[in-house]
């Protein structure tokens, strides 16, 4: 037992349970990795406790951060809650309009930002925001204070004894954090989570880790989505070091340097990581690249318990001998488990990871539910491919008429912020969450999804078609990064595709096809014939209504950035509808007036 009953009891529950050690947190700066004990994260978290106390913050306040994940936005977390104060996390990438919502919803008074390219964002929207007092950054920004200068302040205001009173007087059923859900429509909505809410899930899902204090963890995905959140405090938890990558651009780098016990991800990674290993094995001659490609066929059948028999058992002993143990030192050598979340996992993908020897540990949740509501995991029938694994011991779920999953448990969030009729509709009058998703319990307990409910449409035939389980069979294609499927109200099924370019121009190589620009590759008739052939071959695996009759290819990939997917990458299926308007017209084809 222990006394972690708000977030921030982490620290001292960390002090005391496990060895001192240099890198409980760590970040690289200037080519360097930057590491702080925790007792470095208790001074810095105290004195911006300290700062805000002096600023007049307390309970019920809140205070946003538009901090990228590093050390800082952890000492900036506890920080805030350790004055009772709400931390309202945003993510970067959102828009002006976004910002401008939220903090005046939130009625925000402090603001934590990265720096420079943050402020110039925020800069000719802070007059729109009456309650916002200040900003601080957490490098140098020309007008602003630094977040070196506020933590040195605060230590000006050192009173130990009246932030412990504080502390004290806070409980866990007290509001710790507002997270505003990117969302695909309309205004983003802020779920609101106690401290309760969030260690009953990290509690419940620590035992997902196969080791203990003695390893680490590489964080790239945003510590404002609750799912990165969540695994952060988990780590914490469990004594294990925290690195935070650069970028997704130098995950590779980084994932070589720091070696990594576990990493968290979202599958659109994983995809890239396998295409990147596919497409290495493709440059390979004679009897290396026959073996490659055999151990790649071998890992796309992987059963547990030797299920395929004593042939495969050594063929595939063979393939982790030559092949597989490469892809693990490329992973760093040292990893015991990647967790994947935020979007369904191909079932091939995980089959061929656990082939190698890298276990890939599918879960599902929502930012609602704090967020995990079910996790495959290390138990006894623990893993069970195309599944999310076994429901939370500490949650109930029920699958209703309509196959939507609802969930009952201690992660179910309070509500919506300034929303009561949003969360009624969310929350029904016997307390199930409604979590939009549908579902199935297969017979072992495993928790299958099978649809997103407000995705799904029906044809003009009035057939139902689920787009994300077609798209994700569509994904196993090498030319295809990403896709959206159409066809509401009409007689067919069709998709926009972005092609992945990069084996593209590997192929285009090969078959000696001029590659040119983007734009002309997918216009180039080989090209857009060679789709064909792709997307029939596809179609064979599904049924007649769900084929897909009809495709455009699009000449840029998708990214947060330009706005087609949210922060952790699932499509933002509202707003490509209208940005590619008069492709989607066309393969039905209609005029854009129609």
């Amino acid at each position: 037992m222990n006394n972690v009953t708000r977030l921030f009891d982490l620290l001292p529950y960390y002090a005391a349970a496990f060895k001192p050690k240099e890198d409980a947190l760590a970040a690289k700066d200037n080519g360097v990795w930057i590491k702080y004990s925790i007792q470095d994260y208790i001074k810095a978290a105290n004195n911006i406790s300290y700062g805000l106390m002096a600023l007049g913050i307390g309970k019920g306040d809140n205070i946003a951060s538009i901090a990228a994940s590093r050390p800082e936005w952890n000492f900036i977390d506890m920080g805030i809650m350790q004055t009772g104060a709400v931390h309202v996390p945003l993510y970067p990438t959102i828009s002006e309009d976004d910002y401008r919502f939220i903090l005046n919803h939130a009625e925000i008074k402090y603001i934590f930002i990265p720096g420079k390219e943050a402020y110039r964002k925020l800069e000719p929207i802070i007059r729109d925001i009456p309650t916002l007092k200040g900003v601080f950054a957490i490098k140098e920004t020309e007008g602003v204070k630094s977040l070196a200068d506020f933590i040195k302040s605060g230590e000006q205001y050192t009173d130990e004894e009246k932030l412990n009173k504080i502390k004290d007087s806070i409980i866990s059923e007290d509001l710790a954090t507002i997270i505003y859900t990117s969302g695909t429509t309309g205004d983003p909505k802020g779920v609101m989570l106690n401290h309760s809410n969030i260690i009953s899930n990290f509690k419940e899902c620590v035992h997902i880790l196969p080791f203990g204090e003695e390893g680490s963890a590489l964080s790239y995905l945003p510590l404002c989505h609750i799912y990165e959140r969540m695994l952060n405090y988990l780590y914490q938890y469990a004594g294990v070091s925290v690195y935070y990558a650069e970028s997704i651009a130098t995950i590779g780098d980084n994932i070589k340097e720091v070696k990594p016990w576990v990493i968290s991800t979202v599958p659109r990674l994983l995809e890239k990581i396998y295409d990147k290993i596919v497409a290495a094995g493709r440059k390979l001659k004679g009897i290396k690249k026959f073996i490659f490609y055999r151990a790649v066929k071998i890992g796309l059948h992987y059963e547990f318990n030797r299920l395929n028999g004593w042939w495969y058992t050594f063929e595939l002993n063979l393939a982790r001998k030559l092949v597989f143990s490469k892809w693990n030192e490329a992973l760093g050598g040292n990893l015991k488990v990647i967790v994947s979340g935020g979007a369904a996992l191909q079932p091939r993908l995980a089959r061929t990871f656990w082939a190698a020897q890298i276990p890939v540990l599918e879960g599902y949740g929502l930012t609602e539910t704090s967020p995990v509501i079910a996790v495959n995991n290390f138990e006894k029938d623990g893993v069970a491919f195309g599944t999310v694994g076994p429901v939370l011991k500490n949650t109930t779920v029920k699958i209703a008429g309509d196959h939507e999953i609802l969930c009952k448990g201690p992660g179910v969030m309070l509500g919506y912020y300034k929303e009561p009729e949003l969360t009624a509709a969310a929350i029904d009058a016997e307390g199930w969450f409604h979590t939009g998703d549908q579902g199935r319990i297969e017979p072992l307990g495993h928790l299958k999804i099978t649809g997103r409910k407000k995705e799904i449409f029906k044809t003009a035939f009035g057939k139902y078609i689920s787009p994300e389980l077609i798209e994700n069979k569509f994904k196993e294609s090498h030319f295809i990064d990403t896709l959206m499927v159409v066809g509401e109200n009409e007689k067919y099924a069709a998709a926009i595709i972005v092609p992945d370019f990069t084996f593209l121009k590997s192929y285009c190589t090969l078959k000696d096809i001029p590659y040119g620009s983007e734009s002309e590759v997918v216009n180039n008739p080989r090209i857009v014939k060679r789709f064909h052939k792709e997307i029939q071959k596809l179609n064979k695996s599904l049924g007649a209504t769900e084929q897909i009759k009809s495709f455009e290819l699009l000449d840029k990939e998708w990214s947060v950035e330009s706005g087609e997917v949210t922060a952790t990458l699932k499509l933002r299926r509202n707003y490509i509808h209208d940005k590619y308007n008069s492709q989607i017209a066309k393969l039905f084809n209609k005029d854009v007036s129609d």
